[in-house]
This record gives structure tokens, C-alpha cells and sequence, in this order.
């Protein structure tokens, strides 16, 4: 959601990047995949977090009812088996697969109904706006669910594949209390969370309960933080782990070069923007929202940051998924039009801060180039360069004016990250404090809308006043970079960041 954005950090051990750096020989089974990436994940509570660094390693520890395909397209099955839906469209009937736990204790449909009212009901659910059109979900028996909703919503077979929907075992979750569950987690997919060493890695062990099991290759996997960019492409390209994700720009080319690797540019949902904190003065302004907008050259961003690998976004929504549009009001770079607007609002002199994560090469360049840029219209930016252990927490905190972050999708479907970005208190808005309460209407409205047409005018609609609020500045679309060793197979994402680990051999 992911989703979703750049990350939190836990204290990362000097300790263990002084052994990396020092190139100690990083003696793992032949069946264990490493793979390093620039941040320690937050939880493994699949309602309490919107996160990518979560999402992306507990979808292969947890399972959910209904999968997106391998190519991002459509929904298949996943816990479920099959499933029917009412010709009014309100009541969902799942057939599960008969599974387990990691435990080995059975998955039933009373599992299943408890994990979604969890998500729906739970004070701490950060996903519970897309669920609370769920009236009853109930087990009929071990392997029936059936869901009634309100009213018909068009995206909620879609939303069933959101990570934080993942099945949990409800009599553990109840036993352990959910605090203590989300440390030691029990789940249905492909792997089991062995151990997490906060800061440092998350390490994985087949699961051999998992109802593919057959397929899986691997032995474990073990997800290690390592910030520095350049430090975690060193220790792939010396053969100290298999995999990396988070390949920097400035990096693909030598990648791709060395006979010893392979470099992936998966297609992606990936949209970078700058983050714009609406409740402070003079952003609260919407002409100094869109002098900023008209004063950021994304052109050169692109060219400069990206090597020409992204593209320029206009839209939240991502080129090439469903309701995009190019119609909705993007601004052309114009200083001159900048310059007019911020006279206009009457501010005067404007200083702003500018979060900076240390050790991301890329946020670190767009950052500088913003500053630039925005210094020729008359704006002081201060770069604050924090520990990503920080960034994150300063966003919800409010402790910031600009700050760049990304989002993947998550599910095929726009609902989730409209809802999140547009229409969403409980997080403030993508924590940008923005409000629009025609926008949360329509948000909602085009939740339950059935008609495709009506829905998709909606959508643009959604895009076009998104755009002229200036609820974010958008930057542009990339595809996923990493980078693995030539004895990998399988390894990559899907277009919703999706790492099927269970599918990938290590020879």
C-alpha cells in the first residue's frame, strides 16, 4: 500500500554494516536467499501498517483469500478456491482450500471472517475505511465464508488481496494478544518468520505447511537492512548476498555490465512525489502550493536522477492502470507563473524544510535539484538530513514541509490508494493534512459505484480536483530496480511489488 511509501527504520547495528563493509564472508546454506534492502520493516501485524518494507516481506509469511496475478492484471485465486458473487452484488461466498498454519493448526473460514471484522473494527487499522462496508462475515462452516455488505462496492473483491487482509489464526492472535502475535508471527504462506533482529534482518524458514509447499525451492530467506545504497550494491556485486533491492539510478548501467549479475527493471505502480505538510503556514495557501507545483522541473529530475529510466508522473495514479488519465489539469513547468502566484498569495519571503533521508542516494539528488529550483522563484529551502529511522516518524508526526516519499499499489483496483491519499482521516491523508470534504465524498461515492463508465468519470474527476488542490506534487513513474546474482532464478516484483520468493531457486 502499500503501499506504500518510503520507510521506517529500526536502530540499525554499526556492529553488523562494520562487518559488511568490512567484507566478512556471509556464510549462508545454499538454500538460503539473501536479499538486502535499505530499511528494517515496522511490524508484522498486517492491519497496522501501509508499508512496502512490511508488505513485501510478510506476503510470503501470511496468505490472503484472493491473489493478483503474476502479471498485475487480474485476480486469482489464492486462500479461496473459488468464490460466487450475489446478483445484487452484496453477499460474497468464498470456498477455502483445505490448509494450514504454520503451526499446524487448520485454516478455517472462522479465521478468515475474524481477520477481515479485524481489520474492519480494530482502533489500530490503518486499512479500515476500504472494510467498513462489510455488514457480516461469518464461517458456515470450516470451509464457507460469506460476506454480506452494505451495498454493492466494485472494488472489494479487488480489496480481499490487500496484504493487510492476510488470514490469521484467531485463536493464537486471541491467546497471544495482538501486540505479542506481531513479534512472532503464525501465518499460511510460504515461509516462516524465524527471527527479526530489529535493525539488522528478518530471517525466514520454509514453511512446510504451506499448501504449495511443493514448489518452494528455498530453504529460508533472510531480508537484511542495509541503508547505504552503494554499500548493499558493494556486497552483491562481491558476491557476499544474492539480491538487493533499491538499485540506485546512478547504478543501473554499471549493473547491467557486470557478467556476474543481473539487473531487473520490472514493471511497476511506483509513483515518487513530494509530500506537502498542509497545515503549515504559508503551504496552507493554494497559490503557494501551486507556485511550488509550476517552479519544480520534473523534465529535469527525470533526465538528471533518473537517467532517463522514469518518466514524468502526472497523476497519482499511475500510467497504464485502471482510470488513469492525462486530462486533469497537470502544470507545465513556469517559474514566471511561480513567481506571479506567490505575489499574489502575499507571503513574502518563504522558508521551508525539506526532510532528507541520509544514505538514499536518489532522494538526496532530487532534493538538491528542488532547492535549486525553487531558490529561482524566491523559496529557501532547508535540506534537514535525518536518519531514516526519523523520516518517517517526523511525517506523521507533522514535523516537516516537504519531504519526497513513493507508493506502489497494492491492489489492481484505484479504491486503495484514492482512499488513502484523498479521502482517509485516519492518516491524515497520506500524513500530508490535507482535506477536501467534496473529495471525500466523491472518494466514497466511487467506492460503491457499479456502472464502469459512471465510475471511471468519477476517478477522473478525482484526479482533476486532486490536481488542483495541490494535494502532493507528483515527480514521476519507475519501474523497480534490483539487482541479483546470475545463480538466482526467478527472483523480481510484480507490478504491485509482490516478491513471489516461493517461485525462486538458488543454484
Amino acid at each position: 500500500m502499500t503501499r506504500s511509501s518510503r520507510r521506517h527504520l529500526g536502530a540499525f547495528s554499526a556492529a553488523f554494516l562494520a562487518a559488511l563493509v568490512a567484507g566478512g564472508a556471509m556464510a549462508e546454506a545454499a538454500g538460503v536467499l539473501t536479499i538486502a534492502r535499505r530499511e528494517d520493516g515496522t511490524t508484522f501485524d498486517p492491519i497496522k501498517t501501509s508499508q512496502n518494507v512490511d508488505y513485501w516481506v510478510f506476503s510470503n509469511v501470511y496468505d490472503v483469500l484472493v491473489r493478483v496475478s503474476k502479471d498485475g492484471t487480474k485476480l486469482v485465486p489464492g486462500l479461496a478456491e473459488s468464490w460466487t458473487i450475489s446478483d445484487d452484488g452484496t453477499v460474497y461466498t468464498l470456498k477455502l482450500r483445505d490448509t494450514k498454519f504454520s503451526d499446524g493448526s487448520p485454516l478455517t473460514a472462522g479465521d478468515a471472517a475474524f481477520s477481515l471484522l479485524r481489520a474492519r473494527d480494530n482502533p489500530g487499522s490503518l486499512i479500515a475505511d476500504n472494510y467498513k462496508v462489510i455488514k457480516t462475515a461469518e464461517a458456515k462452516d470450516d470451509h464457507t465464508l460469506v460476506i454480506t455488505l452494505t451495498q454493492p462496492a466494485t472494488p472489494f473483491l479487488a480489496s480481499l488481496a490487500l496484504p493487510g487482509t492476510a488470514v490469521l489464526p484467531q485463536k493464537v492472535v486471541t491467546a497471544m494478544g495482538e501486540d505479542a502475535f506481531a513479534e512472532k508471527p503464525i501465518g499460511s504462506g510460504a515461509f516462516t518468520m524465524e527471527e527479526w533482529r530489529r535493525g539488522e534482518k528478518v530471517v525466514l524458514k520454509k514453511n512446510p505447511n504451506f499448501w504449495q509447499a511443493d514448489q518452494v525451492s528455498l530453504d529460508g530467506v533472510e531480508w537484511l537492512s542495509i541503508p547505504d545504497d552503494n554499500t548493499r550494491m558493494l556486497k552483491v556485486q562481491a558476491g557476499e548476498i544474492d539480491s538487493a533491492i533499491f538499485v540506485p539510478f546512478a547504478k543501473v548501467a554499471e549493473l547491467e555490465k557486470d557478467p556476474n549479475l543481473t539487473m531487473h527493471k520490472d514493471p511497476s505502480t511506483r509513483e515518487d512525489h513530494l509530500l506537502i505538510n498542509h497545515s503549515h503556514a504559508p503551504l496552507d495557501k493554494l497559490e503557494v502550493r501551486e507556485a511550488i507545483d509550476y517552479a519544480i522541473d520534473k523534465k529535469s529530475i527525470v533526465d538528471t536522477v533518473t537517467f532517463g529510466i522514469g518518466s514524468v508522473a502526472n497523476s497519482y495514479i499511475p500510467k497504464g492502470a485502471l482510470y488513469h488519465t492525462d486530462d486533469n489539469g497537470a502544470r507545465p513547468y513556469d517559474p514566471e507563473k511561480a513567481k506571479a502566484l506567490l505575489k499574489q498569495a502575499g507571503v513574502g519571503n518563504v522558508t521551508l524544510t525539506y526532510l532528507v533521508q541520509t544514505g538514499d542516494t536518489v532522494d538526496e539528488q532530487v532534493s538538491v535539484l528542488v532547492q535549486q529550483q525553487l531558490a529561482k522563484v524566491g523559496i529557501t529551502v532547508n535540506l534537514q538530513k535525518v536518519d531514516p529511522s526519523q523520516s518517517w516518524d517526523m511525517e506523521v508526526a507533522g514535523d516537516y514541509d516537504l519531504a519526497m516519499n513513493y507508493w506502489t499499489n497494492d491492489i489492481i483496483d484505484p479504491d486503495q490508494k484514492t482512499t488513502f491519499v484523498l479521502g482517509y482521516d485516519a492518516n491524515l491523508n497520506y500524513y500530508t493534512r490535507y482535506k477536501n470534504d467534496a473529495v471525500v465524498a466523491l472518494v466514497a461515492k466511487a467506492r460503491v459505484e457499479t456502472d464502469p463508465a459512471k465510475r471511471e468519470a468519477m476517478y477522473v474527476d478525482l484526479q482533476k480536483m486532486a490536481k488542483a488542490d495541490v494535494n502532493w506534487i507528483d515527480l514521476y513513474y519507475s519501474p523497480y530496480l534490483t539487482v541479483s546474482r546470475k545463480n538466482i532464478e526467478g527472483f523480481g516484483q510484480t507490478p504491485l511489488g509482490r516478491f513471489f520468493l516461493e517461485d525462486v531457486k538458488k543454484n
